[in-house]
């Protein structure tokens, strides 16, 4: 690198759920500027813009002056929590039906199609018959229904040749994405990688339009630098890198969070609690650094093979969908796991339509159950409306770009349900009251439009409890409930998170009377207190709002740092390129030790000369990838982990485990 990278001029990025963040950094000075937009999601490219275009003239930094660009974003990590994605093929080479109830796999499917094709290997690598007849029969139908391919094939970690040979099928007569479970995990468990898989899959569209956006913008603008994307794991990895394997980016400004916050505030051990405007994300930071699950990540309720840090995401933020506990005579206030668009938000970007149909409904004399909710299209690609119902695609015509409130947009409370279908596929917003709306009547945010918030909360208050009553007395009773539970979720996420650490089950503890008394400062005969034995580190734009009372409720010091609300923007710029590859040896036979390293298989004689030649193939591959991701000086390790046994005083070798990471710092233009 060149001696003057103290210098250097960094630009993060961060592409969140509601807003867009910039930062300009440079390891000499720090943060130079920030700057926040609406995340705009029917072109992302213009909420990057208005962040960034911020920063540049306040700073007058020339555009030429930037050297690298790094982006961390929530999109990917949003849409697994929120159910939304592409509708997806998967393909299963050698797996039967019942393969699709393990790992929640056909929970992940939902009505996504899946083809069987006969084939895949054993555990050594030796091939079945290949007979992909009935999937080319299927193909041209296919390739008009879905958005890509998932490829799954039994023991393709040990040998990917069948994944191979159906994605080059698939591709030729398609041309579709196309994502092979051999490239984003060595682990074995067939329906875990198919799990995996499926939701990369469905994420492809999504992290692409994400970055021809930033990469169209950044051409515009004349910053011609590199750019990085921020892993699961707070790694970076460039642009075409993560293109082709956006699962990795679940977590992804989760983790660039982490980064940011170790670099703001220097404590090495502390809960770290990251709240947005669909999530809120919980890590514990120990000894300066993030621990890694070693189970991978579990994103909406999906446990996958990402390798990413130790992070429980809960939907629920400052624009969590607000509704009540029916169940109840006096029904409680509920949020989530759904990010709507605020009213307030809605009303500040689309005007007097809002406000006056929400006037009109709160001057009706009667309540309806669709009072205070409005749809609109997001404005993705045409084709990713492909494989709708007849129902669905009726429904979708009528919805333009426009908001539409639902008591005037649908003919019966039954066409909800398609609503939240057309959601689901990421083609629909729905629009309604949120935490945000309350704090703008309570006085504690005024970005967005106060008075479309308040007509939000006198129609939420006159929704009526078990015995007919109105729920609240006025607009601000019912803001404050609302803030309320927030501040108690936002406590009890917290806990699950401390509890989890421990090695408790963290749900269950936290939701345990002795837990909840405390949370309520019951003061009764037996008295509770909670006790964390490390600072909570508040970030999001939202955290000064919100975490001192959380602080307060939990009895912990509350830390939120001066630059918290661009966290993750900053995280993605002090990170390193880090990426990782496996090989394993194993013996089919007696003087046979199979190498088998990604696409390379190779059989040797002694177990010596196969572990080097593991070696030396995984330092290869590993160089080349760090190079693909984005290093050019990747400092390579090698782990080996070999398992034998002794029978009869011999020893007797079972299998050999190498790992290869290479490390270093992002190249910079010159």
């Amino acid at each position: 690198m060149a001696d003057n990278t103290e210098t250097a001029i960094f630009l993060g990025i961060d592409t969140g759920g509601t807003y867009t963040d910039a930062v300009l950094w440079s390891e000499r000075d720090g943060v130079i500027a920030k700057a926040k937009a609406l995340t705009t999601r029917h072109d992302l490219s213009v909420g990057i813009a208005g962040a960034v275009e911020r920063i540049v003239e306040e700073t007058a930094i020339r555009p030429a002056d930037i050297r690298l660009v790094s982006m961390s974003t929530t999109l990917a990590t949003n849409a697994l929590v929120e159910g939304q994605g592409g509708r997806i093929a998967l393909v299963m080479i050698g797996f039967s039906q019942a393969d699709l109830e393990k790992a929640d796999l056909k929970t992940a499917l939902g009505s996504d199609p899946v083809v069987f094709v006969p084939g895949g290997h054993d555990v050594y690598g030796r091939p079945q018959l290949l007979d992909t007849a009935a999937l080319s029969e299927a193909l041209p139908n296919l390739a008009r229904e879905v958005t890509g391919f998932a490829i799954c094939a039994y023991f393709a970690v040990r040998n990917p040749e069948h994944e191979i040979a159906v994605r080059d099928l698939i591709r030729n007569v398609t041309g579709l994405p196309v994502t092979c479970s051999h490239e984003l995990s060595a682990k074995l468990n067939g329906p875990r990688r198919a799990l995996t898989t499926v939701l990369n899959a469905r994420l492809i569209a999504m992290i692409d339009r994400l970055v021809a956006a930033t990469e169209g913008f950044l051409d515009r603008s004349g910053i011609h630098a590199p750019l990085m994307v921020v892993r699961g794991d707070g790694a970076l990895v460039t642009a075409a890198f993560a293109r082709h394997r956006p699962i990795e980016t679940i977590l992804s400004g989760p983790a660039a969070s982490l980064v940011g916050a170790r670099h703001m505030t220097g404590l090495d051990n502390a809960i770290v609690s990251d709240i947005g405007g669909t999530t809120t994300d919980v890590a514990v930071l120990d000894k300066g650094r993030p621990r890694l699950d070693p189970n991978g990540a579990t994103v909406g309720g999906f446990r996958t093979m990402v390798e990413a840090v130790a992070m429980r995401t809960f939907g629920l933020g400052g624009d969590s969908e607000v509704s009540l506990d029916d169940n109840a005579m006096a029904p409680s206030i509920k949020l989530g796991p759904r990010r709507l668009v605020p009213l307030s938000l809605l009303a500040a970007n689309h005007g007097e339509s809002v406000l006056a149909h929400l006037e009109r409904q709160v001057k009706a004399p009667n309540v309806g159950r669709l009072d205070g909710r409005f749809a609109l299209r997001t404005g993705v690609p045409a084709q990713l409306s492909s494989g709708l119902s007849k129902s669905e695609a009726e429904l979708y015509e009528r919805i333009t770009s426009a908001p539409q409130p639902l008591d005037r947009l649908l003919a019966s409370i039954s066409q909800a349900a398609t609503v939240n279908r057309l959601v689901a596929r990421g083609l629909v917003h729905v629009s309604g009251f949120t935490p945000s709306d309350a704090c703008h009547v309570l006085g504690l945010q005024d970005n967005w439009n106060a008075e479309a918030a308040r007509y939000g909360a006198i129609l939420y208050a006159r929704r009526k409890d078990g015995a007919g009553r109105s729920l609240c007395d006025t607009p601000e009773e019912v803001a404050h409930r609302t803030y309320d539970a927030l501040i108690r979720r936002s406590s009890e996420v917290v806990l699950e998170t401390a509890f989890a650490e421990d090695e408790l089950d963290g749900p269950e503890t936290a939701a345990s009377p002795l837990v909840q008394r405390a949370l309520s400062g019951d003061g009764r005969i037996a008295g509770v207190k909670l006790a964390i034995d490390r600072p909570i580190i508040g970030l999001g734009a939202s955290a000064p709002v919100y975490y001192p009372a959380v602080g307060a409720m939990l009895g912990a010091e509350c830390v939120v740092p001066t630059d918290t609300d661009v966290a993750n923007a900053l995280g993605a710029v002090v990170g390193q390129v880090r990426v990782s590859v496996e090989a394993h040896v194993s013996q089919p036979a007696e003087g046979v030790f199979r190498v088998m390293a990604g696409e390379v298989l190779k059989d040797l004689p002694f177990e010596e000369d196969a572990i080097a030649f593991a070696e030396t193939v995984l330092r290869q591959q590993v160089s080349d990838l760090a190079l693909q991701a984005g290093t050019d000086e990747g400092q390579i390790v090698v782990s080996r982990n070999i398992s034998a046994a002794t029978v009869e005083d011999q020893r007797k070798f079972i299998e050999a485990v190498l790992i290869a990471t290479a490390s270093g710092r992002p190249r910079i233009v010159h």
